[in-house]
Formats: C-alpha cells, sequence, structure tokens
C-alpha cells in the first residue's frame, strides 16, 4: 500500500499498516468521499487532518436510519460543511477534545498547536457539523510529559465551550452507551 512520502514519513501509518497484516485482517481501500455498504452499515470515508500529516478519514456510519460521525483523531480543518451537507445531519458526532500538543522525535521543531481537537474547536466543529448529540472521545487517557501533553480540566473546558449550544452533550463513561 502507497502513502505516498519516504518509510520516516510514514513511520506510524506503515506500522499499523503492518500490524493489520500479522493478525490477517483484511481491509477494503477507500476514496475519500466514498461510502461503501457492509450488512446494514453505510460506510463514508471523510477527509480529515491530523498534526502529523498521515493520511486520515473521519467515518460517516449510516444504520437504521441513524447517522453517526467519529473524528478520530481530527483537528480542525474545512471538510465539516461538505460533511455535514454530504452525509448529515448526524445524531451523534463523536470527537476527540484532548487538544494535545506533541514533540515526537520525528516531529522538530515541535508544534504548539493542538495536534488533535481540543474543547473549544470540538465544540464548534459539532455545531458546523449539524450534530444532535455529541460524545466527547479522547480525554481522561494518557499523558506523556515531553511527547504527548493533553489540556487540563478537558471535560470541563468541553461543557463549558458547549453550553448554549443547540445539541446535547452525552459525557459517556467507559463502557457506557448511548441510544440515539
Amino acid at each position: 500500500m502507497s502513502f505516498g512520502g519516504d518509510d520516516h514519513e510514514n513511520l506510524w501509518t506503515l506500522k499499523a499498516d503492518r500490524e493489520l497484516d500479522e493478525r490477517n485482517l483484511s481491509r477494503h481501500p477507500t476514496d475519500l468521499w466514498e461510502s461503501v455498504t457492509i450488512g446494514p452499515f453505510t460506510i463514508a470515508a471523510v477527509p480529515a487532518v491530523d498534526t502529523l500529516g498521515d493520511p486520515q478519514v473521519s467515518w460517516a456510519v449510516e444504520a437504521g436510519g441513524k447517522r453517526v460521525l467519529h473524528l478520530g483523531d481530527s483537528m480542525f480543518h474545512g471538510y465539516w460543511w461538505r460533511a455535514a451537507h454530504r452525509f448529515g445531519p448526524f445524531d451523534a458526532v463523536l470527537t476527540p477534545i484532548n487538544g494535545p500538543t506533541v514533540c515526537f522525535p520525528h516531529c522538530q521543531s515541535p508544534s504548539p498547536y493542538p495536534a488533535s481537537l481540543d474543547a473549544e474547536h470540538a465544540a464548534v466543529a459539532a455545531r458546523l457539523l449539524g450534530a444532535r448529540v455529541v460524545v466527547p472521545i479522547h480525554y481522561d487517557g494518557f499523558h506523556i510529559d515531553g511527547f504527548y501533553t493533553t489540556q487540563p480540566d478537558e471535560l470541563s473546558r468541553f461543557l463549558d465551550a458547549t453550553s448554549g449550544e443547540s445539541y446535547e452533550v452525552a459525557a459517556l463513561k467507559q463502557g457506557e452507551d448511548i441510544t440515539l
């Protein structure tokens, strides 16, 4: 599989690809904006951006008349309106809120800007996407001093940032689920 760039630039993508091969997990290459149907699910690859420049997608999934968008490790970008237009409205949007800064050896000099959505950016992205319910993800996770620095009080900051928004926030605990 080719991702463009050399092995150093594609370090993490190539590692993930090898791990999938080792486990004999099949994959279906999907172009950006392409939809595929697997059983009762229609899944679309929505362009996304991450801090490392690796190939990224968010996943829009529809089944049983419900639409969900999982933003993964996405940073703030301009595809929100197209995603809402093509695949929305979304019954739920799962969005990172931890806004980490990273200082990886292969990414020098480091950027002071968040590597994925922070609380305030996530609140706006959810509005632009037309979310009915927003599920914050990637918070209260790991923090590695000097390499992966998360924002303090991520969930509180997100709840503050979403006050006054028209969507509902479902801050689920690990193992909890939600019925849409």
